[in-house]
Parts: structure tokens; C-alpha cells; sequence
């Protein structure tokens, strides 16, 4: 019976600063992750924006660079192939590049099931035959008929996506919906279905929503993760893409993000409505910021107001 292949750890070898990022500060090379949030938070937007990025090496949402282009194969399950198309379109412009310069292969069929074996095959091949550096599979739940809130069954459809980047050097990132009203909780633990999810990003991606604020938050296993930044989207007739409005480092900016959090939290472990002056109190947070925060989680349609003060929302 042969053993298991070891090396000592001063042999092991190192990565190149230069080598470490598909998108610096974004997206590992090679890695695997989620870009998740809510309904209609832009995770589609943001998906493209990194597709037209790595394929193009012109910085993702106009601020990360892409160290080395390459070629982008992308599944849209859940958009029509002329609405890709327009927002490829649009996400090139305000790159300054033209998409028929640029190599992003759309997947046309009309279905790819990760639990099927026929259409892991036929990835697998795809991929192989195109040698991608990034895989973009947008949305996960379109992917699959397996409980996603069963471990057992989501663990193997993972598994595969991390065999093809391991196998063929792809870097994939799986667009998934965060669960609604989970605003309190940390942004990965928000993620809908199983905790595989969260725990097998390499880089993971969070869009949040607190009225018409829009945040995006980075996670890495393997590098320090930058603040959360404010995002929205820009329209110029028919251009229209996501772009970075101010990186939230300030304290002001810090405070309303904790204490959005904290309100709804507050307000889910209680029994009865919350006064202001008392969710000021339990908070520890000015009370412009507090009735900020209200404001924003009102226009969400997250919180109520009612006679005896605040309430989280009958969903």
C-alpha cells in the first residue's frame, strides 16, 4: 500500500502577488464564490460587470483591476438572450471597450442542470474545449431541482464547480439569492438554502438594500477584505451599469451601516413596538442617525410605524 504524498512546508510553493487576483481586491485567481443578496439588488449587474472586466482587462465596475484578460463563458438562466446582450452592451460602453472586441461566450441553451450528468458532461466539455478564466452561472436556483436547504444534496453540485476549477483553471462565480428579510443577519449567513454555500467561496460578494441605498460587501478566505463600498446604478440612455459612488470608511457611514443592522435586530427580538428614544438607547447611536436608519428601512418596506413606535414588517 503506497502512502499519501507529502512535502515539507518551507518546499510548498508561494503565489505571486501578481498571480493572487483575477480582479484585485474582488475576486481570487481561480476562485470559486457567490455574488448573493436579495431580489433586485443588481447581482446580475455585478456578475456582468465582472465578465466584461476579466475579457476586456479594463477595470471591474471602473475601479478594480484585472491584472490578465482572458475569455468569459456566461449562463444567464433567467434573463433572455437580447436583454444579455443589451446590458453587455451597455456595461462595454462605460468601459470604453466594443463587445464584438471582446471574448465572452454566451451559453443558448435553454437549460444546464448540475444535477444532471448529461449537462456536467457537456460543461465540463464546453469549458474544456473553451478555457475560460472565468465562468460566470447566473442564478444558482435555476441550476438545479435539489433542495438547496439539504446539505447532502447541495454539497455535490458544489463539488463539481469546484473540481472545474481546480481540473481546468476556471475561476466560477455562482449568482444565488439571499433570503428576504435577513437584512440583520451577516451578509453570508443570509445566503438562502444550505451554510455550503458561505462556507465555499474563495471570494464571496454580498449586494445589500436599505431603501435606495445599495452596499456592496467583499469577503475573502485567503486575503483581507476591503470595506463595504456604496453602489448604484448609472443610467446613460441605453448604457446602463453598476458603478461605485463612495467607498463606506467614513465613521458617519460605518454607524448607519451597524445601525441598520442593529434596529432590526432590536426590533426582531422584541414583542411589542419600539419607541425612538429607546431604540436610540439599544443602539448607542445618535438619534439623526436612528431616525436615518428608520427612514431607510420605512421606504424598504422592512419596518412600520405604529402608535407605541417601531415594528419589523408582516412578511
Amino acid at each position: 500500500m503506497t502512502g499519501l504524498p507529502v512535502q515539507r512546508a518551507h518546499e510548498l510553493a508561494t503565489c505571486p502577488e501578481e498571480r493572487r487576483w483575477l480582479i484585485e481586491e474582488l475576486w481570487a485567481a481561480g476562485g470559486v464564490g457567490i455574488v448573493g443578496g436579495e431580489p433586485k439588488c443588481c447581482k446580475s449587474f455585478l456578475a456582468l460587470d465582472m465578465a466584461v472586466s476579466v475579457a476586456s482587462g479594463t477595470p471591474c465596475l471602473r475601479r478594480f483591476r484585472v491584472p490578465q484578460r482572458g475569455p468569459v463563458l456566461l449562463f444567464a438562466a433567467e434573463d433572455a438572450l437580447h436583454v444579455v446582450r443589451r446590458r453587455l452592451d451597455g456595461i462595454a460602453g462605460a468601459a470604453g471597450v466594443v463587445l464584438s472586441q471582446i471574448d465572452i461566450h454566451v451559453i443558448t441553451a435553454p437549460t444546464v442542470r448540475l444535477d444532471v450528468d448529461a449537462d456536467r458532461r457537456r460543461l465540463a466539455e464546453t469549458v474544456g474545449e473553451l478555457r475560460p478564466r472565468l465562468l460566470v452561472l447566473d442564478p444558482f436556483v435555476r441550476l438545479h431541482r435539489v433542495d438547496e436547504n439539504v446539505s447532502a444534496e447541495v454539497a455535490p453540485l458544489l463539488a463539481y464547480l469546484r473540481e472545474l476549477q481546480r481540473g481546468l483553471g476556471v475561476a466560477v462565480v455562482v449568482v444565488h439569492h439571499a433570503r428576504k428579510g435577513a437584512a440583520h443577519a451577516r451578509a453570508g449567513q443570509a445566503l438562502r438554502g444550505s451554510s455550503e454555500f458561505h462556507a465555499w467561496g474563495d471570494s464571496n460578494l454580498y449586494l445589500r438594500r436599505a431603501g435606495d441605498d445599495l452596499s456592496l460587501s467583499i469577503e475573502h478566505r485567503a486575503a483581507p477584505s476591503l470595506p463595504s463600498l456604496a453602489v448604484g446604478l448609472a443610467v446613460d440612455g441605453e448604457q446602463v451599469c453598476l458603478e461605485v459612488r463612495a467607498a463606506a470608511t467614513s465613521t458617519d457611514a460605518a454607524e448607519s451601516v451597524s445601525v441598520l443592522e442593529n434596529v432590526e435586530r432590536v426590533l426582531a427580538d422584541a414583542d411589542a413596538p419600539v419607541p425612538l428614544a429607546t431604540l436610540r438607547q439599544l443602539c448607542r447611536a445618535r438619534t439623526k442617525t436612528v431616525c436615518d436608519a428608520l427612514a431607510s428601512l420605512r421606504r424598504a418596506g422592512r419596518i412600520v410605524k405604529l402608535a407605541g413606535g417601531y415594528a419589523l414588517a408582516q412578511r
